[in-house]
């Protein structure tokens, strides 16, 4: 396979993949582009690659700051700005993981607890209710911890010594 077509591939199908991440196809496109350009990319050879207007470029690369995925850079004499992708696979692992807590998991915890706490009265069915959406709550916290622990091994050095040893 030559390299355009094979580029070409692997941005279409990690755009493809995007929606499965909270993210729409364009963002996902223009992350796989920066990801694998070597370079820092300007939002017009961005536009140019992916055919995309300058909103949606706009839009989508102010989107994937804001995940703390990608970055805006500046080079000397240059009035253009240019964009990078995090290229370290442990951090954008980590930056995307806690970005989803932040944007997914919280908000689903704070309505598990509400709807969870209310009061349970002699209804059956309201008792059933409150008990499974308190386990579901419990559940769901325990997991969103052992993701944040899991995240925070950058910062652990034991962690970091076992991951060491994995590989």
């Amino acid at each position: 396979m030559e390299f355009l077509k094979a580029k070409r591939r692997f941005i279409d199908s990690w755009g493809s993949l995007g929606s499965q991440w909270g993210i729409n196809k364009t963002m996902a496109q223009i992350h796989a582009l920066l990801m694998i350009s070597p370079d820092s990319l300007s939002m017009e050879e961005i536009m140019e690659d992916l055919s995309i207007s300058r909103g949606n470029a706009s839009m989508n690369l102010r989107g994937l700051m804001d995940w703390g995925i990608v970055f805006k850079e500046y080079k000397p004499g240059e009035r253009k700005e240019y964009f990078s992708a995090e290229k370290d696979l442990d951090e954008l692992a980590v930056k995307i993981a806690r970005e989803r807590s932040k944007r997914e998991i919280k908000p689903a915890l704070k309505v598990l607890k509400d709807v969870s706490s209310i009061d349970a009265g002699t209804s059956a069915e309201t008792k059933h209710f409150t008990q499974q959406t308190a386990k579901l709550y419990d559940f769901v916290l325990r997991a969103d911890n052992m993701l944040e622990k899991a995240t925070e091994y950058k910062d652990n050095w034991l962690a970091q010594l076992v991951l060491k040893i994995m590989k």
